[in-house]
């Protein structure tokens, strides 16, 4: 494995507070692209990627996030990021959940090759179960067939970047 791989996925962590800036277009490529070459189920290819970077929507989505968590200590999940990715797969598709979820994992990863920071927000399937949900889909040009299996926010990390929790005892079992 080359080194700078594997120093990527040791390192990358979920970011909890973004600068205000708006990531560029040509590094919201480059994180969009390592999405679409991660591994899905027969090769299908199945999964789809939304990226939000208006303003607008990106507060649609952060309330809908919230209503659904409804927590009145978490006003604004995606934590003030100013792009979300969201990763929806068909419900009727062969491995929706693991596909989609291998694209979140591949455009985290990417993100912080980028110098971005992230983080795999919950509630994506409830969010887009909603009628706002399947209302966005439709605004989007998208089948309401799309199940929502991650939502991410996408931007500048503030402050340090965390460092990573010792792994834990039993992580690994190996049978020879």
């Amino acid at each position: 494995m080359k080194k700078e791989a594997l120093e990527v996925l040791k390192n990358r962590r979920s970011i909890r507070k973004f600068k205000p800036d708006q990531v560029t277009k040509e590094e919201l490529r480059t994180v969009l692209e390592a999405g679409t070459y991660a591994p899905t189920a027969a090769g299908t290819q199945a999964p789809v990627i939304v990226a939000v970077q208006n303003p607008d929507t990106v507060a649609k989505l952060d309330s809908m996030n919230a209503q659904v968590l409804n927590s009145p200590k978490m006003p604004h999940p995606y934590y003030g990021a100013p792009t979300i990715l969201v990763v929806l797969a068909p419900k009727d598709g062969y491995a929706p959940v693991q596909d989609a979820s291998l694209v979140a994992g591949n455009l985290m990863n990417a993100a912080y090759a980028a110098g971005l920071g992230s983080c795999w927000i919950h509630r994506g399937k409830e969010m887009f179960e909603s009628e706002d949900g399947k209302a966005l889909l439709r605004q989007w040009g998208l089948s309401d067939n799309l199940l929502g299996v991650a939502t991410i926010a996408l931007g500048y990390p503030e402050g340090a970047h965390p460092d990573a929790a010792p792994r834990k005892n039993g992580y690994i079992v190996e049978i020879d």
